[in-house]
């Protein structure tokens, strides 16, 4: 990662902007409202090369393709998920590599989660992230409702926040999935950003306000999208008022992006330098 010099701090409200020059960002500290008050939050400020913390994230493990078939394992090593000068490293390898399932897969990556941690019901979901690149290179910002294991998905409902492709490196996808309305065919919008920019390039905040009947999609705080139960199809189910969890993850491959060719290089990295969760006031 790059490194440069800031010698000056700049104040702007709602919260203070303070340039680290460890690193090419500039971490917003936790802004409470009169409106939204923090409940959960990772600032990822772990020792250099730490795992993340476990009483906050789970690693999901396996490489069965994930219902997309991706062509990552997602393991629980540090080389792949790891904590460094205030950021979550989330990287993806190209090596070969047999999981204790014997699963053998030519990519790693890593995939996380609360589901054993935190859930909640309503909030402001939000994260700063630098995403990676690259045609293939798949990263996502997303949740998953808390009673998967009971009902299966898509009837727990699915929320991406964020979602990126590498072929479309300027270009956001925030989605909702359930019964009758999930994969090609969830309820979806995009936001991009101005030409010859792309996401990979710096860091962009990713959010959502969800709330009962509605949910509102962000990027840099711009509101680009609200997505209500008049968006679903007819007769379509609303399963947006239980408990949900939230997941990252870098995916290589799968139906949706492709596979990486030869312009695709590794690693890639998606930065993380926090994840924040708060709740009207």
């Amino acid at each position: 990662m790059k490194t440069f010099l800031h010698p000056i701090l700049f104040c702007l409200l709602p919260g203070l902007l303070i340039f680290n020059p460890n690193n090419d960002s500039a971490t917003q500290q936790p802004t409470e409202t009169s409106e939204w008050k923090l409940v959960w939050q990772d600032e990822f400020s772990g020792p250099k090369g730490s795992p993340v913390d476990r009483t906050k994230w789970s690693a999901e493990v396996g490489g069965s393709g994930w219902g997309n078939r991706e062509l990552e394992y997602y393991t629980d090593r540090t080389i792949n998920a790891f904590q460094s000068e205030g950021m979550l490293n989330i990287t993806a390898l190209k090596e070969r590599f047999t999981g204790k399932d014997g699963v053998t897969r030519e990519y790693t990556s890593a995939r996380l989660s609360t589901r054993n941690t935190f859930t909640s019901t309503y909030g402001r979901f939000e994260a700063r992230i630098k995403l990676p690149r690259g045609q293939g290179i798949w990263p996502a910002f997303w949740m998953l409702g808390a009673d998967i294991s009971k009902v299966g998905w898509p009837r727990c409902g699915e929320i991406d926040i964020m979602e990126n492709i590498g072929k479309e490196p300027s270009i956001i996808h925030g989605t909702i999935h359930g019964p009758g309305y999930s994969g090609a065919h969830g309820i979806t919008s995009s936001y991009s950003l101005k030409r010859d920019e792309l996401f990979a390039d710096s860091f962009h905040t990713f959010a959502v306000e969800w709330e009962p009947e509605v949910i509102r999609f962000y990027c840099d705080k711009l509101h680009y999208k609200t997505m209500t139960r008049a968006d679903l199809p007819e007769r379509a189910k609303w399963v947006y008022d239980h408990p949900f969890f939230l997941l990252m993850n870098v995916a290589v491959g799968g139906t949706w992006p492709g596979h990486p060719d030869a312009t695709t290089s590794f690693p890639q990295v998606m930065l993380v330098d926090y994840v924040r969760v708060y709740q009207k006031a």
